[in-house]
């Protein structure tokens, strides 16, 4: 029997380490195990098109029988140049592809790249202006940790609370629809503020929604939160460090997770959030449930945030007053000669910043998301450079998957939330 075995082996597959198990049989001493003595890791090729990796994530895993020992992330499926493209395009026009980055939080975008032209060419926008883009971007906020929520759990294998987390998120793009107009990808805000003022329907759909809000969340927190299941696959999985979380440079909730309190909306506060009064939600265990605690954190937050921008939205303009550097609109352009040659220059030649180079971030559901901008004078940008959360995030794949599970991949996936609109750029 023994020599049988040897000569299978020795004919089979030549990537198998052969020494140990050859000596065991020849020797016949058989204390040696198939599992010491084979070559046991093998590599997995996991998506792109697998669902669980939340768009067209592929990893390449090597496993030790089901325990991962290294994950290799692959990114570049979806890329679109969109940090080229803005090269060949005005400030003005370069506002809808930012739509198209992390297409959860659609104006949360635009605001971070709007902010970034105010910055290069020096124009400040008014109060009601800073107030819309703040109930905007919370509204974003909110939508897309819903999603985090329903699809983490969905991986799980809990379909119900995804269902009832997407119902609450068409509820806010029901609100999109009649703020903007369009309810996904809105191209809502303008260098200068927004490009229409929020209607009171749109201000009485928002407070319905914050105020029914608590309740339906709560539901969908029982549902998952009180089944041992979710415990069991979320606790102590893919746990990171805070020192590994610094050294990586991520941001966003999973650095919160791991006990650092980094927030720009506190730590460096832009529009109107140093008027607000609001909690930083951090924990301090780095795994896949104190990431998912805290983006529910986060909207129960950003419900408070909400409240108080209704409660303190100001009168007044909502658009700057600069001709030369803030779209006309439409019906003084139609009506008005002057308007119209303010339109004409600005569509046609763009708002001609100073030679300079301008960054501003914003604190996105994802974590730091910028724009870096370098100007030569003329229209349009000379370099624009995207500092994209979910690109910087998926760095740590590897870290959080080492020595796991090949069935906690999914899982740690999801608590990263990444969006490959905005890591392939």
């Amino acid at each position: 029997m023994h020599n049988t075995v040897f000569e299978k082996l020795k004919s089979d597959d030549p990537d198998i380490r052969k020494s140990k198990i050859l000596e065991a049989l020849e020797s016949e001493d058989l204390s040696v195990s198939f599992d010491d003595a084979l070559e046991n890791e093998m590599v997995l090729n996991m998506g792109p098109q697998h669902p669980a990796t939340h768009g067209v994530l592929r990893l390449l895993v090597s496993l030790d029988g089901e325990t991962i020992k290294k994950v290799v992330p692959d990114l570049g499926y979806l890329h679109r140049g969109y940090e080229k493209l803005a090269e060949a395009t005005s400030f003005h026009e370069y506002i809808p592809h930012t739509d198209r980055l992390d297409y959860l939080q659609p104006i949360a975008n635009n605001v971070a790249y709007t902010m970034a032209v105010e910055k290069l060419i020096k124009l400040e926008i008014p109060e009601r202006g800073k107030y819309i883009r703040t109930i905007c971007s919370e509204l974003g906020r909110i939508q897309s940790h819903l999603i985090a929520f329903g699809t983490m759990v969905m991986d799980i294998g809990a379909l119900t609370p995804f269902l009832w987390a997407m119902r609450e998120r068409e509820k806010i793009l029901d609100i999109y629809d009649i703020m903007t107009g369009v309810r996904f990808t809105t191209s809502y805000t303008r260098i200068g503020g927004v490009a229409q003022d929020i209607p009171d329907a749109a201000i009485a759909g928002i407070k319905k929604f914050i105020d029914e809000f608590p309740k339906y969340l709560r539901e969908m927190r029982d549902i998952v939160e009180r089944n041992k299941i979710f415990i069991v696959r979320t606790e102590g999985i893919g746990i990171i460090s805070k020192e590994d979380a610094i050294d990586y440079g991520i941001t966003g909730p999973i650095l919160r997770a791991t006990g650092v309190p980094r927030d720009l909306r506190k730590d460096e506060p832009y529009l109107i959030y140093d008027k607000l009064d609001f909690d930083i939600a951090v924990l301090e265990d780095g795994d896949s449930l104190s990431r998912y605690y805290i983006r529910i954190e986060e909207m129960i937050q950003s419900v408070r945030i909400l409240h108080q921008c209704l409660d303190k939205l100001p009168k007044g303009p909502y658009n700057s007053g600069n001709p030369k550097k803030v779209l006309p609109k439409k019906e003084r352009v139609y009506t008005k000669m002057e308007e119209l040659i303010h339109d004409f220059m600005l569509i046609n030649f763009g708002v001609n910043p100073p030679v300079g180079e301008s960054y501003s971030a914003v604190e996105s559901s994802k974590g730091e998301l910028g724009f870096y901008i370098k100007s030569d004078g003329r229209g349009n940008p000379f370099r624009l450079k995207i500092h994209s959360p979910s690109f910087c995030n998926l760095q740590i794949l590897p870290v959080l998957m080492k020595d796991c599970m090949i069935s906690d991949v999914v899982v740690i996936i999801g608590s990263v939330d990444p969006v490959m609109g905005e890591a392939d750029k």
